[in-house]
């Protein structure tokens, strides 16, 4: 395989792996929303608190996100196995 390919196959599985923290970290929110709740929810706790934690589980996943990729960059020699996405100015 060659670099651009390489570079494309990193751009998906980092989408992929970004949407699925995503998820998780929303599912995850919920979960501890309704346990410490206990009880019936009204319709108005529910029309803010959703928005919230999907607000929340996209902060959540830019964290966890950042911090896989510094690991990330740190264990592999990036312009060893990837292109350039933007390339400068040729003069």
């Amino acid at each position: 395989m060659n670099k651009r390919l390489n570079t494309v196959f990193f751009i998906l599985g980092a989408t992929l792996f970004n949407i699925l923290v995503t998820v998780a970290a929303f599912f995850l929110l919920l979960l501890v929303y309704v346990n410490l709740i206990r009880g019936p929810l009204s319709d108005g706790a529910v029309s803010w608190a959703i928005p919230l934690i999907f607000i929340a589980a996209i902060i959540v996943s830019f964290i966890v996100y950042r911090f896989s990729l510094g690991i990330l960059i740190k264990k592999i020699d990036m312009d060893k196995y990837f292109d350039p996405i933007f390339h400068g100015r040729r003069r």
